[in-house]
């Protein structure tokens, strides 16, 4: 059995995510503790009292990564340890923490400052973006870049078969919504972001990370991670400044990962962290695979023992 670990991304957070996990284990609120006194600010608070500040990109990132951090130490206290990890977008980061490639610490303060860059990087209301149900990617791409010659617009995410994110300039978004409802997709949905993620559009915070990245010390990877950039492993340390820096500006390639990530052996999932999207994703990617996640206490201890059931 080879177990990978899968860390939550961005749009994954709601109220009280994590606090019943909080309330019964120390380990938990060891992490927590330790975020808030990097940010100089109480997570928990935010997180348990039905905060607007949650949603804050700058907040709602070190948030995720707390928590999905938090849910691998109590992982590893019952012996559950990962060969290979991955997240999405922001998850990414956490499984670099994983792999010991950054501290905790730099790394809650690293995305902190990611959040704050990407929040920055397009004026509000100029960008948009929006998932698409039930075409194939050819498609989508090829509409893509009809409406690019007047409106900016480009794939953003695949998530899994059939479902893809578009991201760009406002009109370019609406165009290719339009463009791509009659081409037959079956849904269109406009996503409540701050900006359009994974494009072009956010080079001036790949341009800030890049500066940031500078001044954070990095580590050999201890396991083995793979990237959304490239659907790969990391090759080294090395790569991952470089890699990141793309990451912000590039589409997510959440499903040729998972693809990969099988091809090399992973046969168990696990998602960390809050809700259970990547859970769906890779459901639908490849139905072959035991897929869990873990947010609450019950989740925890389901998977604890199926893994030791398959051991």
């Amino acid at each position: 059995m080879s177990t990978a670990f899968l860390f939550s991304g961005q749009g994954a957070q709601y109220n009280e995510m994590g606090k019943e996990l909080y309330e019964e284990y120390d380990q938990v609120k060891q992490v927590f503790n330790r975020a808030s006194e990097r940010l100089g600010i109480d997570l928990a608070a935010v997180m348990f009292n039905d905060d607007e500040r949650l949603h804050w990109t700058p907040l709602t990132q070190p948030a995720i990564l707390t928590l999905s951090h938090a849910i691998e130490q109590l992982l590893k206290e019952a012996g559950i340890k990962a060969n290979m990890v991955a997240g999405l977008s922001l998850g990414e980061y956490t499984a670099l923490v994983s792999s010991e490639v950054f501290t905790f610490e730099d790394a809650v303060e690293l995305v902190h400052k990611r959040g704050t860059y990407m929040d920055q990087a397009v004026p509000e209301g100029t960008g948009a973006m929006a998932a698409v149900m039930g075409l194939e990617a050819e498609v989508v791409e090829k509409i893509c870049d009809e409406i690019s010659e007047t409106h900016y617009v480009q794939v953003a995410n695949y998530n899994m078969p059939g479902q893809l994110v578009v991201a760009g300039i406002k009109e370019g978004v609406a165009a290719a919504s339009e463009a791509l409802e009659k081409a037959g997709a079956k849904k269109v949905i406009p996503l409540n972001v701050s900006g359009p993620f994974h494009t072009k559009l956010l080079e001036p915070a790949a341009q800030k990370l890049a500066e940031e990245l500078k001044n954070v010390e990095m580590n050999p990877l201890s396991v083995t991670v793979y990237s959304n950039t490239t659907a790969d492993k990391y090759a080294d340390k090395e790569q991952v400044s470089e890699t990141l820096i793309q990451q912000v500006m590039s589409p997510v390639k959440f499903e040729q990962m998972i693809r990969q990530m099988i091809q090399d052996g992973a046969d168990t999932f696990i998602e960390l962290g809050p809700g259970k999207t990547l859970k769906t994703f890779v459901k639908k990617i490849d139905r072959s695979v035991t897929v869990l996640n873990v947010e609450n206490i019950k989740q925890l201890h389901k998977a604890i023992e199926k893994v030791a059931a398959n051991n």
